[in-house]
Formats: structure tokens, sequence, C-alpha cells
């Protein structure tokens, strides 16, 4: 039987209110404060790690430590994730060192077009991606690394001239969001949609370049 949890399931569950979901991952950001403290709570984290077989992507930095975990097997969070994030959060705070759910960010690069068979090769060949997950038809690209934003390819049914066919899908925590909104609104740009909110909203620049602000709310 699938172990496996929605982003709702999650946040729900006690033990993890240090960590949002982004993009069917579970994140948090540790302060620090020093590279030492730092390492420190990796190598917590790596023991927490290899006791349960479950591993997530750790990003040490001078001052901080992000941590993001997810299930392959299940292609988004399972009961694995919960148990892990819950006995991070409790490492860290062994080690005195606060979380963080601000600035936790995933950017997609969606690109709008007719044929996406024959537009994919190219940005596969520029940017040295790899194939993505199956879904979408298997037409997703990836940074085998994990450094780089995955891109996707959506479907045009006609070509739209008048708007610019590339733009970025920006998910942030779902607490965040309608501040991150309004923050865009005032720096000049407008709301072109809100009909799929919470999911996401779109918004422009002064010069009618679109980005998404997407959260997990309203996906299940």
């Amino acid at each position: 039987m699938s172990d496996e949890i929605t982003a709702r399931q999650f946040h729900d569950s006690d033990g993890v209110e240090d960590w949002r979901v982004l993009l069917g991952t579970a994140q948090t950001r540790f302060r620090t404060g020093s590279f030492t403290a730092g390492v420190e709570l990796v190598d917590a984290i790596g023991e927490l790690a290899e006791g349960m077989n479950h591993h997530p992507d750790v990003d040490l930095r001078y001052a901080t430590v992000t941590v993001r975990t997810s299930s392959h097997d299940v292609g988004g969070l399972s009961k694995r994730d919960l148990t892990l994030a819950r006995r991070i959060s409790l490492a860290a705070k062994e080690l005195d060192l606060p979380a963080e759910t601000d600035g936790l960010i995933e950017v997609e690069v969606a690109i709008d077009a007719l044929d996406r068979p024959a537009v994919r090769p190219f940005w596969k060949a520029v940017l040295g991606y790899v194939d993505g997950p199956e879904e979408d038809e298997g037409l997703g690209l990836g940074d085998a690394a994990g450094y780089g934003p995955p891109v996707w390819f959506q479907q045009m049914d006609a070509p739209r001239p008048q708007r610019n066919r590339i733009h970025l899908d920006v998910t942030v925590p779902h607490d965040q969001v309608e501040a991150r909104v309004t923050a865009a609104i005032a720096a000049g740009g407008h709301l072109v949609s809100d009909r799929r909110a919470p999911a996401f909203w779109v918004l422009a620049d002064v010069e009618g370049n679109e980005a998404c602000l997407c959260t997990w709310r309203g996906r299940d």
C-alpha cells in the first residue's frame, strides 16, 4: 500500500510547522549563522536520513541550510517525508537553529509552443538538460544536477503574437503568496487573472511580460 500523502495532509500534520510544500517537495531553511553550525546540522540530517534510508536534498551555505524532501517512488510526498521533516526539525531545535520559510522558492520556465516535440530538442541542446518526468507526455526537461529550473512546454492552440511566449512559474509558500502578489503589483506590475487562484495568479510587468505566482493550494 502506498504511503503517499497530499500537500494538505502534510500541512495538517503536527510537528511540521517549520516546513512548506512547493512543487511536491517539503522544504525549509535553517538559519545557522556560521558554516561550522551548518556542517553540524548537515551531519545530524545525514544520520537521520541514513537511519531511515530516505535522503533529502541539502544545500549548505555560509549562514543557512536548506532542506528539500520528497519521495521519488510516489512522485511527491509520502509519510516518510513527514517523519523525516519532524526529525530534522527536532535536530535543528536541539542545536538551537531557527527555521525560516521566507524566501523559499521554486522556479519553472514555461514555453508556449504550437509543436512542442519540434521545439523541445532545441532547448534540450541549448541547456544541456535531460528528459524530465513522464508527466505532460514526457515533454518536460530538467537539469541532471538539480540546480537549474525545469522547463516545460505549454500547448498553444493558435499563434499569439500579441503576448510573450516564455514566462516564469514561481512557486512560493502558500502563506506568503498574497503578499508576493501585492508586492509585484506595487512594483509596477498588474494582475492579468486570478481565475485559478489559489493555485496560481497570472501577473505581468509594465511591458506585458507574464509570470505566474503558484502554490500547492487548489490542486488537490
